[in-house]
Parts: C-alpha cells; sequence; structure tokens
C-alpha cells in the first residue's frame, strides 16, 4: 500500500511538472482575453510555427463583422512593420479524433498569411481589431514573438515525449522511495538512468538535429537551456547509480530526482536556438541578449 500511494503521488508530480512546463514554454500560445461587439473572446496567439505547418496567424473570432489587421517584421531587426489583412476562412479538420469524440469537422476564423522564415528564425507581432465600438490594438507594447522550426518527424518526436514523461516518472517515483526508504528505488534510479539517455541524450539531439539543424547547442558548443539542463540531470543521475552499486546511499537518488524535476520544470524553449538575421548564424537566446546587452552599454 505504501508503494502505491508513493507512486501515485509521483504521478501527479510528474503531471503537475508537464502542465507548468508546458503552460509557461516562451513556444506556447499567448493566452488573452478581448471583448468584440460585446462578445467574450479567449485567444491563443501562437508563437511556434512548424514549417511543415501552415505559416499564419490564427484568430479565432467567428464574428464575420470584426476586421483585423496583423503587424509584422522580424525579431531583433530595424525592419519597419508590415501589415497584412486577417481573411476569414473555413478549413475542413481531418482527425479522427476531433471528428468522432469532440465533433468538431471543421475549424473556423480569421487568418493572417505571415512569410515563413527558416529555422530558428522568427518574427514579431502584433493585432489591431476592428469592431462596432471602434479600433484597438493588441500586444503593441510586448509584441508576440513567433519562432520557426523544421518539421520533426512523428517517429522521432512522439517516442522522445513519451520516454521523457516516463523518465520523470521513474525518477520522481525513485526519488520518492528512497526518500521513504524502499529498496527498489535502486532499481528505478537505473531504468531511469537509461530511460534518460535514450530520451534526452539519443532523441532529443535528434529532435534538435530536425528543428533547428544541430544535434547539440548546449556545453561546450552554446548556452541552449534545453541542452544544458538534460546534461546536469544526467551527470546527478550517473552519479546517482554509481553511488549505490556498493552500497545503499538513497541520499544521492533523492537529489538526482529533486534535480531532474527542478530542470524538468524549466520551461522548454528558453534561451533556445535563434537566427540572427545580421549575420546569418542560428546561435542561442543568452547569447543574443548578451550581446545586445553589450552594444547598448558601449
Amino acid at each position: 500500500m505504501k508503494k502505491i500511494l508513493l507512486w501515485l503521488l509521483a504521478f501527479v508530480i510528474t503531471i503537475c511538472a508537464a502542465y507548468y512546463q508546458r503552460k509557461t514554454g516562451p513556444t506556447y500560445p499567448k493566452s488573452i482575453e478581448v471583448t468584440l461587439n460585446d462578445s467574450l473572446y479567449k485567444l491563443k496567439l501562437i508563437r511556434s510555427i512548424g514549417l511543415d505547418e501552415p505559416s499564419e496567424v490564427k484568430l479565432h473570432i467567428k464574428d464575420t463583422s470584426v476586421k483585423a489587421i496583423l503587424y509584422f517584421k522580424r525579431f531583433r531587426s530595424d525592419d519597419n512593420y508590415q501589415s497584412v489583412l486577417f481573411q476569414f476562412k473555413t478549413y475542413p479538420v481531418n482527425s479522427y479524433v476531433m471528428n468522432r469524440i469532440f465533433k468538431m469537422t471543421e475549424e473556423k476564423g480569421l487568418f493572417a498569411d505571415i512569410p515563413p522564415q527558416p529555422p530558428a528564425g522568427k518574427l514579431q507581432y502584433y493585432v489591431e481589431l476592428t469592431d462596432s465600438k471602434g479600433i484597438r490594438t493588441i500586444m503593441k507594447e510586448t509584441p508576440v514573438v513567433i519562432r520557426f522550426k523544421g518539421g520533426v518527424p512523428g517517429y522521432i518526436l512522439g517516442p522522445h515525449i513519451l520516454i521523457m514523461f516516463i523518465t520523470m516518472l521513474f525518477s520522481t517515483g525513485a526519488g520518492l522511495l528512497a526518500f521513504a526508504g524502499v529498496p527498489s528505488y535502486k532499481k528505478y534510479a537505473t531504468w531511469t538512468l537509461i530511460l534518460l539517455t535514450a530520451g534526452g541524450m539519443v532523441l532529443g539531439p535528434l529532435v534538435q538535429k530536425y528543428a533547428f539543424g544541430d544535434l547539440w547547442t548546449g556545453i561546450p558548443f552554446g548556452w541552449d537551456l534545453t541542452d544544458n539542463k538534460t546534461l546536469i540531470a544526467m551527470v546527478f543521475w550517473v552519479l546517482a547509480v554509481i553511488m549505490n552499486r556498493i552500497k545503499e546511499r538513497p541520499l544521492y537518488t533523492v537529489l538526482a530526482a529533486f534535480i531532474l524535476l527542478l530542470v524538468y520544470s524549466i520551461p522548454h524553449s528558453m534561451f533556445g536556438s535563434e537566427l540572427d538575421y545580421s549575420t546569418g548564424q542560428v546561435t542561442q537566446g543568452i547569447i543574443s541578449i548578451f550581446f545586445l546587452t553589450n552594444q547598448k552599454n558601449s
């Protein structure tokens, strides 16, 4: 009964961490609320586009009397804003799950086409809306940033996501078992290391390669936070497994589980790959921020 309760707690912690990571990530859609013609709309402004997807910004507004204009330019550039009108469109939804379970067969709303960028290229944008009460702008002071990425095959991305979720579950479970003094923590610690190696150190770089053209952009080649946090977690789990081979040292497993939970909660893609339009080189966001700050201070 004790082990069952610990595994239930591990599952809840893993779900909460995954949800937090997804909701706070810089590529997760920006949620805003706006009232148009006395109707409240909860909009999700896109912040990530795959090059195998339509290059457009969507506003789920079904009121055809509402007019909208998208203003956009390349991120961290001296470009002038360009504008494009949103068009009301209807798209078929070709998904068995959406069709049968959610009874959704089509998607309606306002769509604005934007020029696709190279992998790791970014556009910033804001929106101007017009309804019966007048004109208003959304996100003009803090523009939304879209990052473009290459298409990642499902047979790589799917296993990567699944294995990393199971890794987090086994890691949390091993840490809780070790904290509670349950000997089986050593078995799950070993499985955590195996899964982290497969999901984070093998499939993770492959996802990075397809999306942005590089297998590894962490230390010693760069400061990509996703790569580096995976590397940190890997070091602690290798240490935990080694230290428990001769005799039981549960504290190392508890520490490794805590570190993985900590780095897992850091939003994906923070300080991730970014195309520098002035040089044509792909760098990491933290490096771009560093150089921009230095330029302003010089």
